[in-house]
């Protein structure tokens, strides 16, 4: 049905375009449906990434004290730094042959142009570093995989625990699948006891047979370059030497390297040293293992007798542990990549408990950030609900039920927009979601209680009911225009706070704004609409 009305703003012309056109209904049944998808696909975490950008040059030169390391690489490196533009702070540490820098950018700077600008820096300068440095080493900060996201501690369990070079092998396996998931940027591990071969040296039989330990090395460095420095005694009180990492296949071979000559006899390595494959016992990492374990006894002790349970009986243990660590790329979703990894887990659960492992995770940073979305959107919806059963005895349950799904199509639309540009759905999304609802409630309420004054009215009795909704609609149009451009403008200022903070807060001027915008469109466009279908003309 065609209406005679003659609009004098976009408010009425919106009204009036859409209110018998056979598509609004599809578009709100699409709208909805897509805020719901976006709900689901949007990437989850518990807080909104921060630009972090920075980086560590390490530049040695062997044999060059502290002093000179000061002088000739630290300071002038620092003044070339501080051309770079973006740089807030810098730190610079001479050491005994090295020297660190550590460069700081503002926060919110591009961490890939930070980076590039860093390495661009130091290559300019290579000309003015003195003779013997060594090639200088760029190590850029990267918070976004830096930060794990879930936390795996492996332990030996049961009767039958393998040994550390066992449990290191295993684990390394699982490390293998779970960095080959999709999202997955890298997975370390932490307190790992490697396998290498020991060679744990007699001093008396080297004092007896006229040796040093720079012989022993130089010896063993011939079959082998991968050989590390020598390391402190142990808590046995034995030096050792060093110990040479999948460097030699068979433990054999190591044993009947000859290091010198004594009295026209070799002499093997046997002949000073216990030679043995194992782990990296030099490192000294122990674990204290805190687990609760419930007491099934007394539950089943309490539900026979009506005695209350006792409390989970807290027991600790040292033990061999490894930790393993896994991030994931930025913009990704925790909540899935956190859930595929724990999954993957669990197929491989009883094969570690066979060969006695146990694992326990001891951080799920999906699971957190998952359960604090689900909390503030079980408040998104108790806010909607409120708002309508206030609306009721102002207005009426017909009004209040315009409102009401009104307000989840700006909500949709509004994250609809956010999935496409790329953000997160996390606690600072959806506070701002919680604060614009205050706000992008207005317009509706403004327009769906315009069009019930005039529906009421005496003197519009007799009135076409169209005509009388895309009147109330276009008077209230200026105004309300008006009020929701100055509410956009008080929340742009805040996108140019810098800092940390502003970082952080970030979201909140980015969807705010874009909320206010939408709830104008769904005021003039589908309110009306809504109000047609479900209030009804007063008859006096």
């Amino acid at each position: 049905m065609k209406i005679d009305y003659q609009h004098h703003n976009i408010a009425g012309y919106l009204a009036k375009a859409f209110l018998n056109n056979p598509l609004t209904m599809v578009i709100i049944i699409s709208i909805l449906m897509l805020g719901f998808i976006s709900l689901q696909v949007m990437p989850r975490e518990e807080d909104p990434q921060i630009q972090v950008s920075g980086g560590s040059v390490i530049v040695a030169i062997p044999g060059a004290t502290p002093r000179e390391i000061n002088n000739v690489v630290i300071k002038p490196l620092e003044r070339r730094f501080r051309e770079i533009k973006g740089v807030e702070n810098i730190y610079g540490t001479a050491m005994e042959n090295v020297g660190m820098i550590n460069i700081q950018y503002f926060i919110g700077e591009n961490r890939e142009d930070s980076n590039l600008k860093l390495y661009d820096k130091v290559m300019q300068n290579m000309d003015t570093l003195p003779q013997g440095t060594m090639q200088p080493l760029v190590k850029p900060f990267d918070i976004d995989i830096d930060i794990p996201i879930v936390t795996v501690a492996f332990y030996p369990k049961g009767v039958h625990k393998p040994d550390p070079v066992k449990l290191y092998k295993m684990i390394r396996g699982i490390q293998q699948k779970i960095n080959a998931l999709d999202n997955v940027s890298k997975t370390t591990l932490k307190g790992v006891k490697h396998p290498q071969f020991n060679v744990l040296v007699d001093l008396d039989k080297l004092s007896g047979y006229h040796l040093s330990l720079g012989q022993i090395v130089q010896s063993i460095q011939m079959i082998s370059k991968n050989s590390p420095d020598i390391d402190a005694p142990t808590k046995e009180g034995k030096l050792i030497l060093f110990g040479v990492k999948n460097a030699i296949e068979d433990i054999d071979d190591l044993k009947n390297l000859i290091v010198a000559q004594y009295m026209g006899s070799p002499i093997y390595l046997r002949n000073i040293a216990e030679v043995e494959y194992n782990y990296d016992i030099q490192n000294f990492q122990h674990v204290l293992l805190t687990q609760r374990e419930d007491n099934v006894s007394a539950r089943m002790h309490t539900d026979a007798e009506g005695i209350e349970p006792e409390e989970p009986v807290l027991f600790s243990t040292p033990e061999d542990q490894i930790t393993l660590t896994i991030s994931k790329l930025k913009g990704t979703n925790a909540v899935a990549i956190a859930e595929e990894s724990i999954e993957l887990l669990g197929e491989v659960k009883e094969e570690l408990a066979e060969h006695g492992v146990g694992f326990v995770v001891t951080r799920n940073y999906g699971e957190r950030a998952n359960e604090a979305v689900n909390e503030l959107v079980f408040h998104l919806v108790i806010t909607i609900g409120i708002i309508s059963l206030i609306l009721i005895p102002f207005l009426g349950w017909r009004e209040s039920l315009v409102v009401s799904i009104a307000v989840p199509m700006i909500l949709a639309t509004t994250l609809f927009v956010a999935w496409l540009t790329d953000q997160t759905i996390n606690r600072i999304t959806l506070f701002a979601f919680l604060l614009s609802i205050g706000l992008i409630v207005d317009d509706a309420i403004i327009v769906i209680e315009n069009i019930h004054r005039r529906l009421h009215l005496k003197e519009t009795q007799g009135q076409d009911k169209d005509v009388l909704i895309c009147e109330a609609t276009d008077e209230i149009g200026p105004s309300t225009n008006i009020a929701t451009i100055a509410i956009i403008l008080t929340m742009v200022p805040m996108a140019f706070v810098g800092g940390m903070m502003g970082q952080f807060m970030l979201p909140i001027p980015l969807n705010v704004p874009v909320a206010l915008a939408v709830s104008l469109f769904v005021a003039y466009v589908f309110t009306p609409y809504l109000a047609k279908k479900l209030v009804k003309m007063e008859r006096h």
